[in-house]
C-alpha cells in the first residue's frame, strides 16, 4: 500500500517530470509544492517509492522519474480531466460540422484536429462501409465511357465509386439504379448476396448484356468497401519531443507508425465502450515501450463502430488529451449519427 503523503508525493514527481522532462530530485518537489515535509523527509519517501516500483534513477545521483508502474497509478488515481473550453469547443465543432459529407473528409479534420489540440500522434479509423444501411444509390454518366456510383447510407455516409461503361444512356442508369434502390434499401453491404442480386437481374432482364456488364463491377466495388480507413496526423509533433531525441528511437518509432497493418492491428485492440489508456510495456509493442496510448471509440447511429487514438510520450498531460478525445469522440458520435446533418 501507499500513503496519502507519498501519493502526493508521486503526483508532483511525475507532474514535474511531465513538465520539464528531467528527472526530479526532493529539493525541487520541497521548493516547488507546498507539501509541509521537509527536503529530507521527501528524499526518504522518494527512497521508498523506488523501493516500490513507482520510481526509479535513471543514473547514479540523478533525481528520480516516473516507471510505467508509476504512472499507472497516476493515471488511474490522480489525473483529473479537464473541461473544454467554450471557444475550443466552438472551434471543433465548426470545423467537424462545415458541410463535410464524405466520412473520410470528416476522419481527416477530426485527426488534424486532435493533433492540433494534444501536440502528439491522432489516429483516427472511419466505420467498416459494409456495416452500414443503403438508404439510396445512384449511377450518373459523367461521359462516354464512366459512370459514377454513388452510395449513401442511413448514418448520411457518401461513397462515389468510377464505373468503366460505355454508350448507356441516362434513363437506362436510372431504371436499374431506382430497381436496385427497390430491392436493396434498407440493407446491410455485407448482405447484398447473390440471390438479391439475381433478382434484380430477373427485374432488369430486358436490358440483357448491359446489367450483365455491371452486376459483377457493383459487387465488387461493394466487396472492396471492407476493412478500415485509417487517417493519421501529428508524426512531427512525436518525434520532437526529448524522449525521441534519439536517431534509433525516432527511427523505430516512424518506422511503426508508417507500418499500415501494424496501425490497423493496434487500433483494433481499442476496446469500443470505454476510454482506455496503455503506458509503455503495457501496450506490448516494442517500437511502443517509451510511449503511452489514450483511446476511445464513436458510435454511428448508436453503434460502436469508428475508432480514435493519440499516441505520445508516456511524459503526456493525460487529462488534457482525455478531455480533447472525449469531446471530439461525442461530436464525432452525434455528426455520424445525424444529429447535425
Amino acid at each position: 500500500m501507499i500513503s496519502d503523503r507519498q501519493l502526493k508525493i508521486l503526483e508532483a514527481i511525475i507532474s514535474d517530470f511531465i513538465e520539464s522532462a528531467q528527472p526530479v530530485g526532493s529539493r525541487t518537489i520541497s521548493k516547488k509544492y507546498p507539501l509541509g515535509i521537509s527536503s529530507a523527509t521527501i528524499r526518504n519517501e522518494m527512497a521508498d517509492l523506488e523501493e516500490l516500483g513507482y520510481l526509479f534513477q535513471p543514473h547514479t545521483s540523478a533525481g528520480r522519474i516516473p516507471s510505467d508502474l508509476g504512472y499507472r497509478l497516476y493515471v488511474d488515481s490522480l489525473v483529473r480531466e479537464y473541461s473544454i473550453s467554450p471557444r475550443d469547443k466552438e472551434i471543433i465543432q465548426s470545423l467537424l460540422l462545415n458541410k463535410i459529407i464524405e466520412a473520410g473528409d470528416l476522419a481527416k479534420q477530426a485527426v488534424k484536429l486532435l493533433s492540433e489540440f494534444t501536440k502528439l500522434v491522432a489516429i483516427v479509423s472511419i466505420p467498416k462501409f459494409n456495416k452500414c444501411r443503403l438508404a439510396n444509390l445512384k449511377l450518373v454518366k459523367v461521359s462516354d465511357s464512366k459512370v459514377l456510383l454513388i452510395l449513401v447510407t442511413d448514418t448520411g455516409i457518401v461513397k462515389n465509386i468510377q464505373l468503366a461503361l460505355s454508350n448507356t444512356e441516362q434513363f437506362v442508369l436510372d431504371r436499374i439504379s431506382d430497381t436496385m434502390v427497390d430491392h436493396l434499401m434498407g440493407e446491410t453491404i455485407e448482405n447484398i448476396d447473390v440471390r438479391a442480386i439475381s433478382r434484380i437481374k430477373e427485374k432488369l432482364k430486358s436490358l440483357g448484356d448491359v446489367v450483365d456488364y455491371l452486376i459483377p463491377i457493383l459487387r465488387d466495388a461493394l466487396k472492396s468497401l471492407n476493412g478500415t480507413e485509417m487517417h493519421v496526423d501529428g508524426i512531427s509533433h512525436l518525434l520532437s519531443t526529448y524522449e525521441f531525441s534519439d536517431t534509433e528511437k525516432a527511427r523505430h518509432i516512424f518506422e511503426f507508425i508508417k507500418d499500415q497493418q501494424a496501425l490497423e492491428q493496434l487500433i483494433e485492440q481499442v476496446p469500443t465502450n470505454q476510454l482506455s489508456i496503455k503506458i509503455g510495456s503495457e501496450i506490448g509493442i516494442d517500437a511502443l515501450d517509451d510511449c503511452s496510448i489514450i483511446a476511445s471509440s464513436y458510435k454511428v447511429d448508436g453503434n460502436n463502430a469508428g475508432r480514435i487514438l493519440i499516441l505520445g510520450p508516456k511524459r503526456m498531460d493525460y487529462g488534457a488529451v482525455v478531455s480533447t478525445i472525449n469531446y471530439i469522440s461525442n461530436t464525432l458520435s452525434d455528426v455520424f449519427s445525424g444529429i447535425y446533418l
